[in-house]
Order: C-alpha cells, then sequence, then structure tokens
C-alpha cells in the first residue's frame, strides 16, 4: 500500500513539473509550431489543461480514490485530442481512432464519476433510483 501512495505522489510530482516546464517553455518545439498550426496548438492546450487537473488533485488518502481522481482529467484530455483529430485530421486509420477514442473515453469517464460517487468521502453523495451497484 505504501509503495501505491509513493507512485501517486510521484505521478502528481512529475505533473507539477510538467506543468512547470510548459510554463517556463522549456519546449521550444511546442511553442513555436502553435502560431503556424492551430490542431497543434489546441493539442498542447489539451495537455496543458490535463496536466493543471491533474496536479490539483489533493491525496486523499485512498490509493484508489486517487487513481480514479487523476484518471479522470487524463481521459478528459483524450476526449479533447480526439476532437481535434476529428476536426483537422485527414488520415482514414487517425479519425477512425479518434472516434473509438470518444466513445471509449466517454463511456469510462461515466463509470469513474458514478465510482466516485459512491466511494470518494469527498464526493459521496446517493445514487439515484435504478442505477444499482456498479462494483
Amino acid at each position: 500500500m505504501r509503495i501505491r501512495w509513493q507512485l501517486v505522489v510521484a505521478l502528481v510530482f512529475c505533473c507539477a513539473l510538467a506543468i512547470h516546464a510548459l510554463q517556463h517553455d522549456s519546449h521550444p518545439h511546442m511553442g513555436n509550431q502553435s502560431a503556424d498550426d492551430p490542431d497543434w496548438s489546441e493539442l498542447t492546450s489539451s495537455m496543458e489543461k490535463m496536466h493543471t487537473a491533474m496536479a490539483a488533485v489533493e491525496p486523499s488518502g485512498a490509493t484508489y480514490v486517487d487513481f480514479v481522481r487523476l484518471m479522470l482529467p487524463h481521459h478528459r484530455a483524450a476526449l479533447d485530442m480526439a476532437k481535434t483529430q476529428l476536426l483537422y485530421g485527414n488520415d482514414p486509420q487517425m479519425r477512425r481512432l479518434a472516434q473509438e477514442i470518444l466513445t471509449d473515453q466517454q463511456s469510462e469517464i461515466q463509470l469513474m464519476q458514478l465510482w466516485l460517487q459512491r466511494h470518494d468521502p469527498q464526493k459521496r453523495r446517493p445514487l439515484s433510483r435504478g442505477q444499482g451497484e456498479l462494483i
């Protein structure tokens, strides 16, 4: 259990470092291309939002809750990036993959949100009638 907690802390720390690096323009390849490519700008914006959201997650003391809290912004970024691919991408395989990502990740986000309602002490709310047991 202690090792898992340390992994969560390490993940949050790495996300914070990534945000810091992006804010201080230590990735020139990301900053230079955005002015010319709106799709690149949208992709990097999605990543920045994800890193900010992940870094804002406070440890709950429950590794499984922290895992879900960190995965939600990750999945939301995947949705944003897939939408960007559908908007700008021309490759049929990547467009198909983007559509699959939208379908799969939206379903997984809903599952994680419902799971958090039942397991996260900070978000515990009664389930509405008919939702039943998730796990």
